[in-house]
């Protein structure tokens, strides 16, 4: 009897096993590894430490992703200084160079396999060595790269990876920040792979009952003799069910590649859109025989775009307008550092808005940042350039273009290709030469390079100087980018409709836009149905550009300490500005908002600003709190969507006026001041459909602590956005408390960034220290990659301190 349920026992423990072997894909080699943590840097010139037996224990210890411009300069407590070369351009912060490097181990067991780095972002001027050997160069900043470093690997015994990164002289018109400020990646592959970003996948065919997937995969055979391959291609739904799959056979002869081209069919397919972003997976395998040799999996949509002058711009079949912001690269209070969560929440911050679109102003985003567009349903415009021959700034990109567009392009379009959330490929923002014969042939380089690496997606250029000289330039391209075409109600002249008249087949968006005329631009987009949407400058504030959206130009060092561009939707902490109020009456149904013009001036004025200059909005802000003012008339604006609004002044109506478009959905009171509490109401249909109230605030008496985020992953990456309020005993943030605070963190936690969103402060950006403004502050928490409890605690003035917990798994 023992023997039978041995056997039994044995039988099915076999059965088992052959079941999990069927159920789970065979192991590929490859191994891809984060490889952000554990690095050394050193800020200035250290000669010689690219050499592997370079001292740099006296470095000091950072993990990536890293940005040495938003540090605060050696011997001082702040990131800013008015001697900064980059000056008002780049937000009075310090370039220079910097040294990075990792000393790290590749094991025995992988010696025969291939060894690939690649850097998603360095700015600028990167130069690589491995074990003294130099990889090379690469002077872009916002390109990612990647080297092969199998032979200059020493197996089981340590390696050095040296970095030098250079931002030097006046390069960026705007804050470019300085250092590795995206992931570093090490890959360990097979010597028969599919390269680095090797695959490709298109929808040319899209119906209700079918969509057809074209997938290409580039595979090198890197050994040393020939191999007959089979490359499988699957798909799988949202919900990880397999939907179709392919096998192809290749020979590949030694040190060759191939493309491997298939085409697959998915029945009933979910389409991505901005509503609902859909995303399948394809997983790309290359087998030998029975054996897995690599396997990559990729994430795309199955979508339609169409542009055209009577119906516009449609998705999937549909009719959309694009409302759109350019946005800069950098993280506010983090400075240019991309981690995951920074670009996610920015782009929820933005869909929470109305905003449908972004244009990745002026170079190509963090591959972070797509993906999170690729998840929340958020339309791209991918730009690959500010300039190209002709330079903005005596030692920027122009010194480069010559020798590395084409590869800069590859590096855009390759990468970038597989997200569906990118629908124009832009070549470039307010190129000087874009009226002269040599810049459009420039474009039609550039045109024909990435119609050849990408011909699914329409090619654009943001464009300035608008007037028929630029006619040629346009005609290289597929979809019209205007910047600053004043158009709509309350303009004299209608640069659409007169192009239109012109050129009736070109088909535009207003690619920038002043905050000042969002009502002209916006109703614009909606009369014209070859007008596809509208992108204001800007949908997030930034550093750098410092002052355009109060002082404006012509800029000059005396802006200091002027350091952030204030001319945002959105300020640098996520916070949202009177405009973006003011968007929501322009692009959805009931809002209300309720704003003051400010009795004095909120900052000087500059004189002698020039009057095309408009990226400011009206000097207004969210507070009914005035002491002195009282019995004074205040002019009280109120934004909505509704058909009529009335305001309430301590439970007295002060009237109802219409808000419509003939209003600029806007309706506006003179208030003698008292405090209490100032109440909008919006009406529609004779139905109180929303409201937005103020309340006078009495002195602080604690602190309101709110983070986005109270769940973290334990992963040295993951970022909790924390708000602290100064807030009365009824709750009321006081608008114009300005307090100084400390914060300190225990648990598996760091403080990566502390911010207030006052444009003139100078105060650091990483001291666990802030002055509140308006009332507020931010602390921005980093988890380690220890699970644990997390807690940030903030105090000052004579307020009880106050505390919040977070979990970091």
């Amino acid at each position: 009897m023992t023997r039978i349920l041995s056997l039994v026992f044995l039988l099915l423990t076999v059965n088992a096993l052959l079941l999990k072997s069927d159920n789970q894909p065979p192991t590929a080699s490859r191994v891809t590894t984060l490889f952000d943590f554990g690095w050394r840097f050193y800020r200035g010139a250290a000669q010689g430490a690219e050499a592997p037996n370079y001292r740099d224990a006296s470095w000091r210890a950072i993990d990536l992703p890293h940005d040495w411009s938003s540090e605060d300069v050696p011997g001082t407590n702040s990131p800013f200084s008015a001697k900064a070369i980059s000056q008002v351009s780049g937000g009075f912060t310090t370039g220079g160079t910097g040294w990075y490097r990792k000393t790290f181990v590749v094991p025995e067991s992988q010696r025969g396999q291939r060894i690939q780095l690649q850097f998603d972002g360095v700015y600028m001027n990167a130069e690589v060595w491995l074990n003294g050997q130099r990889l090379g160069a690469h002077p872009y900043g916002y390109t990612s790269f990647w080297y092969d470093v199998t032979d200059k690997v020493q197996f089981g015994a340590n390696n050095v990876l040296a970095v030098q990164v250079r931002n030097e002289g006046q390069n960026s018109r705007w804050y470019s920040g300085s250092g590795i400020y995206r992931h570093v990646w090490l890959r360990v592959l097979a010597p028969v792979h599919i390269e680095p970003w090797g695959t490709y996948l298109t929808t040319p065919t899209v119906t209700a009952a079918t969509a057809q997937v074209k997938a290409e995969t580039q595979v090198r055979n890197e050994a040393t003799q020939p191999a007959t391959l089979t490359v499988v291609t699957s798909l799988r739904s949202p919900a990880g069910q397999q939907v179709a799959r392919l096998e192809t056979k290749q020979t590949l002869t030694a040190g060759s590649n191939a493309r491997v081209q298939q085409t697959l069919s998915v029945p009933s397919p979910a389409l991505w859109s901005v509503d609902t972003p859909v995303l399948y997976t394809a997983r790309t395998q290359v087998f030998r025989g029975p054996q897995l040799l690599d396997q990559v999996e990729t994430s795309f949509g199955i979508r339609t775009v169409s542009f055209d002058p009577q119906q516009g711009l449609r998705l999937n079949g549909q009719a959309l307008k694009l409302k759109g912001g350019c946005i800069h690269h950098d993280n506010g209070p983090l400075g240019a550092k991309a981690y995951d969560r920074a670009e996610e929440r920015k782009i929820e911050l933005l869909k929470a808005s109305g905003y449908n679109a972004i244009r990745c102003s002026h170079n190509p985003p963090s591959p972070a940042l797509l993906d999170a567009c690729d998840r929340l349903g958020m339309l791209v415009i991918d730009e690959a350039f500010d300039m190209w021959r002709e330079a903005k700034n005596p030692e920027d990109y122009h010194r480069y273009f010559a020798a590395w567009w084409q590869r800069d392009v590859a590096s855009m379009v390759l990468r970038d290709r597989n997200h569906p959330s990118i629908i124009l490929w832009s070549l470039g923002n307010e190129i000087p030469e874009r009226g002269k014969p040599e810049g459009v042939a420039t474009a039609k380089e550039l045109a024909s390079y990435v119609r050849k690496l990408d011909a699914t997606r329409p090619i654009t250029a943001a464009v300035n100087g608008l007037g028929p000289d630029k006619d040629p330039y346009f005609a290289v391209l597929d979809v019209a980018g205007y910047n600053y075409a004043t158009a709509g109600d309350h303009h004299q002249a209608d640069i659409y409709g007169q192009d239109h008249a012109r050129l009736p087949k070109r088909i535009m968006y207003g690619s920038e836009s002043y905050p000042l005329e969002a009502f002209g631009s916006w109703m614009a987009v909606r009369d014209k149905p070859y007008v596809v949407g509208d992108f204001v400058w800007t949908a997030v504030d930034y550093i750098g550009e410092a002052s355009i959206g109060w002082l404006g130009y012509m800029q000059k060092p005396e802006f200091y300490p002027w350091n952030l561009a204030f001319c945002g939707d959105i300020d640098i902490c996520g916070w949202k500005r009177p405009q973006s109020y003011y968007r929501d009456a322009l692009w959805k149904e009931n809002q209300v908002s309720l704003f003051v013009q400010a009795p004095t001036l909120s900052f000087p004025t500059n004189p002698k600003k020039e009057e095309w200059s408009k990226w400011e909005w009206h000097d207004v802000l969210a507070d009914w709190t005035w002491p002195g003012q009282e019995g004074k008339p205040l002019t009280v604006e109120v934004y909505s969507s509704c058909e009529q609004v009335e305001l309430v002044l301590n439970n007295q109506s002060l009237g109802i006026k219409p808000t419509n478009r003939s209003t600029h959905y806007t309706a506006t009171w003179s208030v003698p001041y008292q405090a209490g509490e100032l109440k909008a109401i919006g009406h529609t249909g004779g139905q109180s459909v929303g409201s937005a109230t103020l309340r006078t605030a009495t002195p602080p008496t604690r602190l309101a602590l709110k983070a986005d985020r109270t769940e973290l992953r334990a992963d040295g990456q993951d970022l909790s956005y924390i708000t602290v309020e100064l807030v009365d005993e009824q709750g009321t943030r006081h608008p114009k408390a300005q307090f100084p605070l400390t914060f300190e963190v225990t648990g598996p936690g760091v403080i990566v960034g502390v911010g207030n969103a006052n444009p003139t402060s100078t105060e650091s950006y990483q001291s666990p220290q802030r002055t509140t403004w308006q009332g507020r502050a931010l602390v921005v928490v980093k988890a380690t990659r220890q699970p644990g409890t997390i807690t940030l605690r903030a105090q000052g003035q004579a307020l009880p301190a106050a505390s919040i917990a977070l979990e970091s798994r």
